[in-house]
């Protein structure tokens, strides 16, 4: 079986849920209490996934989880370099979270043009009804033609489908056979 490592950032601003869901998808755990990310915290994990010709291919992610906010934004670029794809999340209680991702994207854009993203509209668990309407996720998504999935680090809901998701996203034939994107 083939191994093939990529960098993801985890994008957002603060609080949306990046630590959350990776806490979720590395180590199956949630915790209530919120902690700010200070700078970035990097994990590891491996998916395996059909490849090209459907032989699978081990996909070891190295997860990137970056504080959101202001705060870092001088860091961030260098944070974001050598990316092969991030995971942009808004929390979906903050309508305000997804039209931030507009900078995260111009940036990751900037620092690592080949990259590849999905959408994780967080915090499912928490809205009856969305706070963010679902044409406002599908406008955001078909501008950016990127694919989107509800999650809940809480629940656990759609959080590896996300993760695979991207992973497929990953090793696409143009990323694999790509310049920039490792």
């Amino acid at each position: 079986m083939r191994s093939v490592s990529k960098k993801v950032c985890l994008l957002g601003d603060f609080a949306v849920g990046k630590t959350s869901l990776l806490r979720r998808f590395v180590y199956n755990r949630f915790d209530d209490r919120y902690m700010s990310t200070i700078g970035v915290k990097v994990s590891r994990k491996t998916l395996v996934l059909p490849g090209m010709e459907g032989e699978p291919v081990e996909l070891v992610l190295l997860l990137w989880d970056l504080a959101g906010g202001d705060r870092f934004t001088n860091l961030l670029e260098s944070y974001l370099r050598g990316s092969a794809g991030a995971i942009l999340v808004c929390d979906l209680t903050r309508p305000h979270t997804l039209d931030a991702l507009e900078n995260y994207i111009h940036d990751l854009r900037g620092a690592s043009p080949e990259a590849v993203y999905v959408l994780a509209a967080n915090k499912q668990d928490l809205v009856p009804q969305d706070a963010v309407p679902q044409t406002h996720l599908q406008a955001f998504t078909q501008r950016h033609a990127i694919p989107y999935t509800l999650t809940s680090a809480k629940t656990g809901m759609n959080v590896d489908t996300l993760f695979r998701l991207l992973g497929e996203q990953l090793l696409r034939p143009q990323v694999m056979d790509g310049g920039g994107a490792r």
